[in-house]
């Protein structure tokens, strides 16, 4: 049986290397503050007609149309006019179904961004056209725009297009719209970003959003709107040739065991790389201990012949063993084990999002799979300079910036290159006094030692 041959549910699912544009897209909206963000997904919402007629009465102010409304939930946020929290949203089209998130742009707020991307088929990244000066030759992005670029790039989200929105409300659309996007197209070049699109759009008008402009060409584009972008956005494919990585979530007793030969308990959890099979040989981590699967369950606790990643199963293994919480199943492969080596010292690239710097020496909780151990800051090599996106010396990174650092966990973990797992790559640090989630954690090469920008294959350009 083939990887491609194995059916997981009822749902279309393509073969590895298809474009899987029928399941749901997650994706997020994020750029600086006041680009229209919540404006925008209000519209997407309301031309969609997925808003109910009691959240349209309660967004009619003075006669006029609050779309920002739709989103900004939190009091505060309504308070203040802005957005604090991530907000998702879901909503359904004739042709896809989509869940939402619309990102904070302040930056303080950075942190919710970055767990946002995380999990993001696609982003849509807001340039407000009001806020810059189009007509200098050599036009710059505003700081937060770049690294919010660089963030859904780092963290490998596919598809990234850029909405430059408010052209209604600039003198001369036509002359703008081409001076903004090359600047976004200076930036892609500069941070190998694969950038998917670039659609001039007013949010408030609704122009290029759910509807195309009322003006043949406005802005010299004649390309799809934005939902029609989305709608044919591909989802995060997994590929079944990795080798099998399975990090158990949840150990379920059986309350009757009618087989001896096999274990009384059911090992449940999300299959983050690779295929699962009955008979597959695993090894557990960090036991290496050894067994062979005699039956799967899928998510609806049905008997499955074969698991591909991305989807949840439950495992019995052949034979009894020690597994709990944080344990991994990893396939019993003398190459296998070389692919996926165990690391107590990991080279990465760190997005900082705490107010207290990270210095050498500073010890915090480090979070792999489900698997807590900690982890204590050996060096910090490098920072990136968001302006130039050149790397520079640095012995410290403060709130918001990017750098490359070397950390020494308490226990090895078995660590891929985060450019080709998302799951065995990542890591996030929480500080041990306050809890507060301090960085994403995204591992590189053994033998990176600089920053550098290097696209993934299949994927956007990644900073490792």
């Amino acid at each position: 049986m083939t990887p491609q041959s194995i059916a997981t549910n009822d749902r279309f699912t393509p073969a590895y290397g298809q474009k899987d544009t029928q399941s749901a897209l997650r994706l997020i909206t994020c750029g600086s503050v006041d680009d229209g963000k919540s404006t925008l997904i209000g519209r997407l919402l309301l031309d969609s007609r997925a808003v109910l007629r009691d959240q349209l009465a309660s967004a009619q102010r003075s006669g006029t149309m609050d779309l920002a409304a739709f989103t900004d939930g939190l009091l505060a946020e309504r308070e203040q006019g802005i957005t604090i929290d991530v907000a998702w949203r879901y909503f359904a089209t004739p042709r896809r179904k989509f869940i939402m998130g619309d990102a904070p742009g302040h930056e303080q707020y950075t942190r919710n961004m970055v767990t946002a991307a995380s999990q993001a088929d696609a982003a849509v990244i807001l340039v407000d056209a009001l806020k810059l000066r189009w007509q200098e030759a050599k036009l710059d992005l505003l700081p937060q725009t770049r690294r919010h670029a660089l963030l859904a790039g780092l963290l490998r989200v596919p598809t990234l297009i850029f909405a430059v929105n408010k052209l209604d409300a600039v003198d001369a659309p036509e002359a703008a719209f081409p001076a903004i996007s090359a600047a976004i197209e200076r930036l892609a070049a500069q941070a190998r970003l694969d950038v998917a699109a670039i659609v001039p759009i007013s949010a408030l008008e609704g122009h290029n959003v759910v509807t195309p402009a009322p003006e043949p060409q406005w802005c010299g584009y004649q390309g799809p709107t934005l939902r029609e972008h989305l709608e044919a956005a591909p989802c995060r494919e997994a590929d079944p040739a990795e080798p099998l990585a399975f990090p158990v979530q949840w150990v379920e007793s059986m309350a009757q065991a009618a087989h001896v030969d096999r274990g009384r308990r059911i090992l449940w959890g999300r299959l983050a790389e690779g295929t699962l099979q009955v008979g597959t040989a695993v090894r557990v981590f960090p036991s290496g201990q050894t067994a062979t699967v005699v039956e799967l369950l899928d998510a609806r606790r049905q008997p499955s012949t074969g698991i591909t990643a991305g989807h949840s199963a439950g495992v019995i293994l052949d034979r009894e063993l020690d597994i709990s919480r944080g344990d991994w199943l990893l396939v019993d492969d003398g190459a296998a084990a070389q692919d996926t080596p165990l690391r107590s010292e990991i080279e990465a690239t760190v997005a900082w999002m705490d107010v207290e710097p990270l210095v050498p020496g500073r010890l915090y909780w480090a979070l792999h799979g489900h698997r807590w151990v900690k982890a204590k800051v050996r060096e910090v090599r490098q920072c990136l300079d968001i302006q130039t996106l050149q790397p520079q010396a640095a012995h410290a990174l403060h709130a918001n910036e990017i750098g490359n650092v070397v950390l020494q966990v308490q226990q090895a973990l078995p660590i891929r290159p985060y450019a080709r797992s998302r799951t065995l790559g990542a890591l996030i640090l929480v500080d041990t006094a306050t809890h507060h989630t301090a960085a994403a954690v995204l591992a590189g090469e053994p033998s990176c030692s600089a920053l550098r920008f290097a696209p993934a294959s299949g994927t956007s350009g990644t900073m490792m």
